[in-house]
């Protein structure tokens, strides 16, 4: 059984689900706003950690690990001075899209996606 029971005992029902998937898809507005990828998990994090265990736990994830994308793409901003900035810039991009993908896909099926390499600041 799921770490996340609801009232009916079969695990996670389909609005937290539904909630949880958004709540990694939400990183996907840096796509078009800055900082889009830090408000949007947050967004969704602070209007139902409250309510829906699944989503709090998953929102939480998603704000930490793209917490970790914006230091890692900070850095690697950083070194594009000693041109290898630009191959970790590269990297760290398609890297954030997949895991963002396979997380959101997991949440929707109600598993508890862990994103590795991701430092855990918000608890």
């Amino acid at each position: 059984m799921s770490d996340y029971e609801n009232t009916t005992g079969n695990g996670v029902n389909a609005e937290e689900k539904q909630w949880g998937m958004f709540a990694h898809l939400a990183a996907l507005a840096g796509i078009v706003i800055p900082l889009g990828n830090l408000l949007g998990p947050l967004i969704v994090w602070l209007v139902k950690k409250d309510t829906m265990p699944f989503v709090a736990d998953q929102g939480r994830e998603a704000l930490n690990f793209n917490i970790t994308v914006f230091i890692a793409a900070f850095v690697s901003g950083i070194l594009t001075l000693v041109l290898i900035g630009f191959l970790l810039l590269i990297f760290v991009g398609i890297a954030w899209l997949v895991l963002t993908i396979l997380a959101a896909l997991a949440a929707n099926k109600g598993e508890a996606y862990r994103y590795p390499f991701t430092l855990r600041l918000i608890k």
